[in-house]
């Protein structure tokens, strides 16, 4: 086998490898968020612990001092930072789709179109052309 040709065998497997190494990621990563999304519900979950932010008044010029929130404050603290969190999950499953589908996007041509190249290659090696 000259040197070209070996050289040419083996871009022609590394790019097929590497193409079928984007479709097995972006798979993976897929069937784990559909699996968390459906199945394991709870896997997204965070648990943060409330950290009730303190309200700073200004009793003289230039004196403050610190108050806690009222129960009605806390309330709806509390509720802005489930909506961020939930917001924040929606956004984190939504980039985590976006970067699987593209890697199978790329992946898919990439593999199919390179593992034609050897597979017409063998057949011609094969049959003497």
């Amino acid at each position: 086998m000259e040197r070209k040709e070996l050289i040419r065998t083996i871009y022609l497997y590394l790019f097929s490898l590497i193409g079928l190494v984007l479709i097995t990621i972006g798979t993976v990563r897929l069937v784990n968020l559909g699996l968390r999304t459906w199945v394991f519900t709870k896997a997204d979950d965070m648990v943060v612990y409330p950290a009730y932010p303190k309200r700073v008044v200004e009793v003289a010029p230039g004196q403050t001092k610190e108050e806690t929130l009222t129960p009605e404050e806390e309330e709806k603290y509390r509720r802005e930072q489930e909506e961020y969190e939930a917001k924040n999950r929606r956004r984190e499953r939504e980039r985590t789709a976006a970067e699987s589908l593209a890697m199978i996007i790329v992946g898919t041509p990439l593999f199919l179109y390179h593992w034609k190249v050897i597979e017409r290659t063998k057949e011609e090696k094969r049959l003497g052309v």
